[in-house]
C-alpha cells in the first residue's frame, strides 16, 4: 500500500477523502488556490500546495499544476473526488505515465464512458436498455432543431461530456431548442472544454434512480443496492435517499445485473455510477455511467456499511474485492440533503459572501456502518448503533467565504433510520437544528420537502420542484396545530426574557408576580390570546379557546437555538430578536413572532405597515454574476418570456427573461461587467 495520497479536488469531498486515507494510515496532501488559503480541506490535510489563482481553469483542472504539486510532494497516488479532473482521461493518462495511482478507474474507462454518445452505443451492445435519441455531433442551433422534431419533444439537450447539470437544458418548442443548445455549447465549452451536443428523448414523469457499483482489476464487479435521485432542480439533485422507495426486488436486481455488465463491458476498476431513469411501470433506461465518485455516495454507505472511498485506494493499489454480491446487505434507510449557498426565495440563484454563523447539528453515528466499523464523520462522535445517525460532510466553517468561484455546495446532511419514516424525522430535526447565516441558503426548501406529502410517500418525479412549485419557493406556511406549538413555545420563551430583562433593570426584586402572565401571539397573520402559568419544570401555555400545552426546554434569552418540548414532543427553533418577539425559523417557514401584552397588541394594530419601494419596472440582477450578454437594446418592445440578458455565475449560465410586455428605457449594464445583488440591469418605460 502506498503511504501518502494527494486529493486532487476541494471543499467537502476534499474533506471526505482525507478522513479516510488519515483512517487508513495514510499521509495526505491538499491543493488549494489562492481563494482557498484558508479552506477547512486545507487544515485538515497533512501537507498542503498552492497550485494557482482562484478561477478552477488556472488552478483545480490544470493537469501540469497537480502533477507540479504531486512532485513537490511525493505522493504515489491521487484521488481525484468528484468533479474537476475526476473522469479526464489525459489526467489519469499522466498519472500513469508518471508512476502514480490514479483512485478512479482506468483511461479507457473514462474515456467511452465519460463520452455520453459513446456510452449509449456500449450500453446497447452490452444489453442495457437506452433512451431513444441522435447520439451523431450536432453543427449547429438549426440542425438541432430538426434532429429534435425528429425525436419528438420534449427533448433533452446534454453536454457529450457534461456532469453535475452542467450542459444540460430540456427543450418543448423550437425556439427553446435553439437557446438551449446555443447555452448548452457554451456551459460545456466553460465546464469541461468540450462543447459536443447530443439530444435524447426526454421521458416525462421520470423518477431519476442509479446503482453504485464496485468492480477491482481482478474481474470482480458487484453492485450495492440504488440510490433515489429525483428531487432535482436544473439538473442537479438535492435530496438523495437509499434504497429507493419505489422499486421492488426484481427491478433492482435487473438495474444491478446490468448496472455489472456494462461496467465489465468496458474493464471498469474503482467505484462508479450507473445513472438510469425509470418510468411509472417500472420500465428503466441508461442515462449515463459516471466514472467517480457520487456527491451523494453516503447514503449508500450508510445502508451497506461499506466505506467507498476505502474500497477505491484499496483497489487502485491492487487488491481484490473482499466482499462478493452475497455479501452486500440493505440495512435500513438514509437521505442526503444538499445544502447550496442559493437563494431558494429568488428562483434558487447563488449566493456568496461569509459565514457569520456555521452550526451543524451534532453528529450521531449509528447503523450498518458503526457495525462494521467503517464509520466517517467527526472523529469523537458518539455511537449509538442501531437508533438514528447524523452525518454531515462539509468543506466550510465559520467565519470562512463562500466563493463565487466554486460550486455553491455548503454540505451535505445525511440522516439514517432503521425506516424510511425514522430517516426523514431524523432529517426535519437535523435541519431545524442547522444555523445557517450570512449568504442565502436553500435550508427552508429542503426542510419544506422532507414534510411535503409526496415526498412522505414516495410518490415523486424528476418534475417535483416544477410542479409543487411552479412559481418557485415562498416559504412554508404552516398549520394551525404547528403554529399553537410555536406560540406555545414562544409566549413561554418571552416570558423568561422580561424575567431576565426585570431582573437586569433592578426595577423589582419579586419578579415572579410583576411579569405579566397574559400575552398576545401574533405570527402567519394569525393572532393567539394565551396564559402562562410557570412553575419550576416548565410552563402551561392555556389559550382563549380552551386548548392547553405544556412547554419546557433548555433556551436562555440570547441563544440563537432553542430545543424545547411541546406536549412532550421535541420542537426545535432557530431563534433571533425583534422588536417584541422573535424570528422564528422551523419547518421551512421563517416567522416573525410578535408577543405582547392585550394593550400592546391594541396598540399595535394601529400602527401603519411600511411599504417597500417599487421595483416593478427594473430588472434587478439576481445574484453576483457577470453579464455575457445583453440581448436587447434602448428602444426596443420586449415581450412576455423573451430574453433580455444572460447573467453567468457558479459556472451557470441564467438567462433573465421579460415577465411581462414592455419597452427598455435604459440599460445600466453591459456583456463583461460584474454586477452584485440587486444592480439594475435594465429599466423600463
Amino acid at each position: 500500500m502506498f503511504d501518502k495520497i494527494l486529493i486532487a479536488n476541494r471543499g467537502e469531498i476534499a474533506c471526505r477523502v482525507i478522513k479516510t486515507a488519515q483512517k487508513m494510515g495514510l499521509k495526505t496532501v491538499a491543493v488549494y488556490s489562492d481563494a482557498d488559503r484558508n479552506a477547512l480541506h486545507v487544515t485538515m490535510a497533512d501537507e498542503a500546495i498552492n497550485i494557482g489563482p482562484p478561477p478552477a481553469n488556472q488552478s483545480y483542472i490544470v493537469i501540469d499544476k497537480i502533477m507540479d504539486a504531486i512532485a513537490q510532494s511525493g505522493a504515489q497516488a491521487v484521488h481525484p473526488g468528484y468533479g474537476f479532473l475526476s473522469e479526464n482521461p489525459k489526467f489519469a493518462e499522466a498519472l500513469d505515465a508518471a508512476g502514480v495511482a490514479f483512485v478512479g478507474p482506468p483511461k479507457r474507462a473514462i474515456e467511452q464512458m465519460g463520452d455520453k454518445i459513446t456510452s449509449k452505443k456500449i450500453a446497447q451492445e452490452a444489453g442495457v436498455s437506452t433512451v431513444p435519441g441522435y447520439m451523431g455531433l450536432i453543427e449547429d442551433a438549426d440542425e438541432a432543431v430538426k434532429i429534435s422534431n425528429k425525436v419528438g419533444y420534449p427533448v433533452m439537450i446534454k453536454a457529450s461530456a457534461g456532469g453535475g447539470g452542467k450542459g444540460m437544458r430540456i427543450a418543448w418548442t423550437d425556439q427553446e431548442a435553439r437557446e438551449g443548445f446555443q447555452s448548452s455549447k457554451n456551459e460545456a465549452a466553460n465546464s469541461f472544454g468540450d462543447d459536443r451536443i447530443f439530444i435524447e428523448k426526454f421521458v416525462t414523469q421520470p423518477r431519476h434512480i442509479e446503482i453504485q457499483v464496485l468492480c477491482d482489476t481482478h474481474g470482480n464487479a458487484i453492485y450495492l443496492n440504488e440510490r433515489e435521485c429525483s428531487i432535482q432542480r436544473r439538473n442537479q439533485k438535492v435530496v438523495e435517499e437509499a434504497p429507493s422507495p419505489f422499486l421492488d426486488e426484481d427491478t433492482r436486481r435487473a438495474m444491478g445485473e446490468q448496472s455489472c455488465a456494462l461496467a465489465k463491458a468496458v474493464g471498469y476498476a474503482s467505484a462508479g455510477t450507473v445513472e438510469f431513469i425509470v418510468d411509472g411501470n417500472k420500465n428503466f433506461y441508461f442515462l449515463e455511467m459516471n466514472t467517480r465518485l457520487q456527491v451523494e455516495h453516503p447514503v449508500t454507505e450508510l445502508i451497506t456499511g461499506v466505506d467507498l472511498v476505502e474500497q477505491m485506494i484499496r483497489i487502485a493499489n491492487g487488491e481484490p474485492l473482499s466482499i462478493t454480491q452475497s455479501d452486500v446487505q440493505r440495512t435500513g434507510w438514509a437521505i442526503e440533503n444538499r445544502l447550496y449557498a442559493e437563494d431558494p426565495y429568488r428562483d434558487f440563484l447563488p449566493s456568496i459572501g461569509r459565514l457569520t454563523r456555521y452550526r451543524p447539528p451534532a453528529e450521531i453515528a449509528a447503523g450498518p456502518m458503526v457495525e462494521a466499523g467503517t464509520w466517517v464523520m467527526n472523529a469523537g462522535a458518539p455511537a449509538h448503533a442501531g437508533t438514528a445517525a447524523i452525518r454531515n460532510d462539509t468543506g466550510v466553517f465559520e467565519g470562512g467565504e463562500i466563493s463565487m468561484y466554486y460550486d455553491p455546495m455548503i454540505a451535505k446532511l445525511c440522516t439514517w433510520g432503521p425506516t424510511r419514516e425514522a430517516a426523514i424525522e431524523a432529517m426535519r430535526t437535523a435541519l431545524d437544528s442547522f444555523e445557517v447565516e450570512g449568504i442565502g441558503h436553500n435550508l427552508p426548501f429542503v426542510s419544506a420537502v422532507m414534510d411535503h406529502p409526496k415526498f412522505v410517500s414516495g410518490d415523486m418525479t424528476t418534475a417535483f420542484i416544477a410542479e409543487e412549485y411552479p412559481d418557485g419557493f415562498a416559504g412554508v406556511t404552516l398549520q394551525d396545530h404547528d403554529l399553537r406549538r410555536i406560540a406555545a413555545a414562544t409566549a413561554a420563551m418571552h416570558r423568561v426574557a422580561e424575567i431576565r430583562r426585570a431582573r437586569i433593570s433592578g426595577r423589582i426584586d419579586n419578579h415572579e408576580r410583576k411579569v405579566g402572565t397574559d400575552w398576545v401571539v401574533t405570527l402567519q397573520k394569525t393572532r393567539y390570546d394565551v396564559g402562562v402559568d410557570a412553575d419550576r419544570d416548565g410552563a402551561t401555555v392555556r389559550f382563549s379557546d380552551g386548548v392547553e400545552m405544556r412547554v419546557s426546554g433548555d433556551w436562555t434569552p440570547g441563544n440563537q437555538l432553542a430545543n424545547m418540548m411541546v406536549d412532550g414532543t421535541a420542537l426545535v427553533l432557530k431563534v433571533g430578536k425583534i422588536t417584541q418577539g422573535f424570528r422564528i425559523r422551523s419547518r421551512g417557514a421563517d416567522l416573525k413572532v410578535n408577543v405582547r401584552t392585550p394593550r400592546q397588541a391594541e396598540l399595535a394594530e394601529l400602527m401603519i405597515e411600511k411599504v417597500p419601494p417599487d421595483t416593478s419596472k427594473m430588472l434587478l440582477c439576481p445574484m453576483p454574476g457577470l453579464i455575457v450578454k445583453v440581448d436587447v437594446a434602448v428602444g426596443d418592445e420586449v415581450q412576455d418570456g423573451q430574453a433580455l440578458c444572460t447573467v453567468e455565475a457558479m459556472k451557470m449560465e441564467n438567462i433573465l427573461r421579460a415577465e411581462r410586455r414592455g419597452i427598455i428605457s435604459k440599460i445600466n449594464a453591459e456583456a463583461g461587467q460584474s454586477l452584485a445583488v440587486d444592480d439594475i440591469i435594465m429599466e423600463f418605460e
